[in-house]
């Protein structure tokens, strides 16, 4: 079992930036591969970023250049560095980690960017 606590949402300007923090119940080491995603009601929830076991990078083409995921080993956390936040980026944001075969999320922060 894996929990994760997301924290860092809230309400921005467009332009401005946010931070996104996701900590883990484990180790991440041991976790294959880390994620954000995000979900506007009415809508499916999409990869917004990973990053995997390795170290290696994948973002949506949406937000390319803008945002960026990192991570912290020694505090098991995943972040998500968000700057040129636009109002399509409002969205709740969830953290998800696949680990040895089953997903686990995040309760969801609120990410609002006002125009």
């Amino acid at each position: 079992q894996v929990q994760l606590v997301e924290s860092g949402g809230g309400l921005v300007q467009a332009g401005g930036s946010l931070r996104l923090s996701c900590a883990a119940s484990v180790s991440i080491f041991s976790i294959n591969a880390m994620g954000w995603y995000r979900q506007d009601p009415g809508k499916q929830r999409e990869l917004v970023a990973s990053i995997i076991s390795g170290g290696s990078t994948n973002y949506a083409d949406s937000v390319k250049g803008r945002f960026t995921i990192s991570r912290d080993n020694a505090k098991n956390t995943v972040y998500l560095q968000m700057n040129s936040l636009k109002p399509e980026d409002t969205a709740v944001y969830y953290c998800h980690a696949r680990h040895w075969g089953g997903d686990y999320w995040g309760q969801g922060t609120q990410v609002t960017v006002s125009s």
